[in-house]
């Protein structure tokens, strides 16, 4: 069973998964141990929860890697999780985790947005940095706009708290030359908008489907450790109470 969970970063991810890949909403704590114990040979993670309820914890992915389960992380809450535990075995795909993984970027937030619920397709109310960055390099490099203006659109877009990132926002924030016709401007970065957190959950979703289907113990140079904490979240006894 090859398991994916996913929302905002790809609300049509029914369509594109396939039928050999069974989605699952965002994640938070313990669902890979709940995904791993119902038997998954593969785990894609894509989209978390982290505000309301306790986001993924590293332990139950380093569990799951125990169990022979490949698991896989991208694009959002899952390039975060990758890039902190690929030396354990976790599997980090695209560009967002290779920024995360390398050090290029730093902030959990850069990837964070708010959005509506499933039921309305998880309309997405809020702009990525990640996006933004990605959206800005590509104008720059087709010269549909200035450096100056690239650099000024990226500063106000870093200074706009994630909740209320959106394109309108980050126009009238940026220090742009005077004269400046914002509208078109905003109208030419939704025009090019590039969605690099879809880019890279679709590179998931390949990784996925040509996944093995049993699991795979590998040899490890580390040691999983079933603290009292970990004893609580499985459900197991914990001889310390």
């Amino acid at each position: 069973m090859k398991i994916v969970f996913v929302g905002p970063t790809l609300p049509d991810a029914r369509r594109v998964a396939g039928a050999a890949i069974t989605l699952q909403p965002p994640a938070m704590q313990g669902d890979i141990l709940s995904a791993t114990k119902r038997g998954a040979t593969a785990i894609g993670l894509v989209d978390g929860n982290f505000e309301q309820v306790a986001p993924v914890w590293h332990k139950e992915i380093l569990y799951a890697l125990t169990q022979g389960v490949q698991v896989f992380g991208a694009a959002s809450m899952g390039a975060l999780r990758a890039a902190e535990c690929a030396p354990f075995g976790m599997t980090g795909i695209g560009e967002i985790y290779r920024q995360y993984a390398q050090g290029e970027r730093v902030d959990d937030a850069d990837v964070a947005l708010i959005h509506g619920p499933a039921e309305l397709g998880y309309l997405p109310l809020t702009l990525p940095l990640v996006n933004v960055d990605v959206t800005l390099r590509r104008l720059a490099d087709r010269q549909l706009l200035s450096v100056e203006a690239v650099a000024a659109v990226r500063a106000a877009a870093a200074g706009v708290f994630y909740k209320e990132r959106t394109w309108a926002a980050v126009v009238e924030r940026a220090r742009l030359p005077a004269g400046t016709d914002r509208t078109c401007l905003a109208d030419l970065l939704a025009a090019e908008f590039v969605d690099q957190k879809r880019i890279d959950a679709l590179l998931l979703l390949d990784a996925l489907h040509n996944a093995p289907n049993q699991r795979t113990v590998v040899v490890r140079d580390w040691e999983f450790n079933s603290t009292s904490m970990w004893k609580r979240l499985s459900g197991q006894p914990d001889a310390s109470s």
